[in-house]
């Protein structure tokens, strides 16, 4: 669960605070993209996926955008991320 999950990562990084936990599960790490620019953390995460039927082709498409503003007296060079 994403709590279980919260609690190991916390426990591991104790000198470091966290500032977000995002979900992607479902996503290929090459899908997630962070990004460190003006003062803000942004993940973006796409996955697209094409499968034949009987009926046809159906396409699923899942995204997710965060952004989130880093706390002040934190610098961009000091953020570290993880999948």
């Amino acid at each position: 669960s994403v709590r279980k999950r919260l609690r190991k990562l916390c426990k591991c990084s104790h000198d470091h605070e966290l500032l977000a936990l995002i979900d992607v599960e479902g996503f290929d790490p090459n899908d997630v993209i962070v990004m460190v620019k003006d003062g803000k953390v942004k993940v973006l995460a796409e996955h697209e996926e094409e499968h034949t039927t009987a009926r046809g082709k159906e396409y699923n498409y899942r995204n997710i955008t965060k952004q989130i503003s880093l706390p002040l007296g934190v610098s961009e060079d000091e953020v570290t991320y993880s999948l």
